[in-house]
């Protein structure tokens, strides 16, 4: 099995990936390069659901999204949801079943689409090659087309608007609620707040981190991360919660599972932590209900 304590990933020498995972992941949708050869992940029922791919008409081309929403009328919050390094995987979709059996409307971009699928390669090299080719510009700009894509729709309620992201997604979720006005409430998963080290996987010059960008939150994030994250520092997290309390930035904070490992809400990696997944989840969902991301009473069938 592959345990991934890196919030970008795993290095050669942690890679052991069985024949069974291999043809898990290929068959069930989910990360080929992640997926733990014991995994039993969580899978969401789509029945009371309308879940789709649309193309969202970003400034380049058209991109698509997975989307999932209550098959009810009316307009609901909205949870944009921000992949990993691993794309829009079957964990991500299941992801955005279980928001919209809550009564969101979840949507996760494809950010990497131009450039490949990195859910079906067990070369990290090679997921590392399609992650850096979606620039801090481009992500921006996608996310940009994505609220304005929601901003369209009849069944999205655009004033009650969040968002969530894992490892990857982690640090775009920070950056996207310090730049727009869009999200009232945001929910970080063991996503790098600093820059890495020059020539380091994303460190090239000129990429924006929470970090730097703090001062300049718009809406309250919770940070949900691990204590046994060998990719984040807890100095960082501590810079994190000064910088915030130095800006006056209230709503926001931060929370350290002690005894857990970087991508413990990934049900299909080897680093699960149910017990702690479950209380991240549940702190994520009464943030974002304190901050006006709340659904009215919803039922899916099924």
């Amino acid at each position: 099995m592959i345990t991934l304590t890196r919030p970008e990933g795993t290095l050669a020498s942690d890679l052991n990936l069985s024949r069974r995972a291999l043809a898990g992941a290929v068959f069930g949708g989910y990360a080929v390069y992640a997926l733990s050869a014991a995994a039993e992940p969580i899978t969401t029922s789509a029945d009371g659901l309308v879940t789709e791919t649309v193309q969202v008409a970003a400034s380049d081309r058209a991109i698509p999204a997975f989307v999932a929403r209550p098959a009810a009328k009316g307009r609901f919050p909205v949870v944009v949801v921000v992949c990993e390094v691993f794309g829009v995987h079957e964990y991500i979709r299941d992801t955005c079943r279980r928001l919209a059996r809550l009564g969101y409307v979840a949507i996760a971009p494809d950010f990497f689409v131009r450039a490949g699928d990195p859910s079906k390669i067990s070369d990290f090299t090679e997921i590392r090659r399609i992650v850096a080719t979606a620039s801090d510009s481009q992500v921006t700009s996608d996310l940009e087309a994505t609220l304005r894509f929601l901003k369209g729709q009849k069944y999205a309620d655009k004033g009650h608007m969040g968002i969530t992201g894992f490892c990857w997604g982690g640090a775009v979720a920070w950056l996207a609620c310090e730049r727009f006005k869009d999200f009232k409430a945001g929910a970080a998963w063991y996503g790098r707040l600093s820059a890495p080290n020059p020539g380091d996987f994303l460190g090239e010059p000129g990429r924006q981190w929470p970090i730097q960008l703090a001062r300049d939150l718009h809406a309250p994030v919770i940070g949900l991360y691990a204590g046994k994250d060998a990719g984040i520092p807890l100095a960082d997290i501590e810079t994190m919660r000064a910088a915030l309390q130095a800006a006056k930035k209230k709503g926001s904070e931060i929370i350290v599972y002690p005894d857990s490992q970087h991508g413990f809400h990934a049900d299909y990696r080897a680093s699960y932590d149910a017990k702690a997944a479950a209380d991240a989840w549940a702190r994520m969902l009464a943030h974002f209900a304190a901050h006006g991301v709340k659904p009215k009473a919803f039922k899916a069938e099924g």
